[in-house]
């Protein structure tokens, strides 16, 4: 015979799930949507003086700037659109 057990149900809960990570095609989607807006307002920016550069100095200097804005600005904010995006739509 078994005996009922004491532990409480889990409650179906009122939040939505949190979506899953990207696929590769909207990672990659998110990724150029992060990156070129960045690069061509750093470029309208800084273009006169990247113009005096070689190629391989304004790649450097418009990476080392890009990336960090790209990774910690903006990509957290289309994670947070995407998932406002899907739970809402699965509501």
């Amino acid at each position: 015979m078994t005996t009922p057990s004491l532990s409480p149900k889990p409650h179906p809960t009122s939040e939505p799930a949190v979506p899953g990570p990207p696929t590769k095609h909207q990672l990659a989607l998110m990724i150029w949507l992060a990156v070129f807006p960045t690069l061509t307002a750093l470029n309208l920016a800084l273009g006169h003086w990247l113009g005096t550069l070689t190629p391989v100095v304004r790649t450097f200097v418009l990476a080392t700037i890009a990336v960090p804005i790209v990774i910690y600005g903006l990509m957290p904010q289309l994670y947070r659109l995407r998932r406002r995006l899907l739970t809402r739509h699965n509501q």
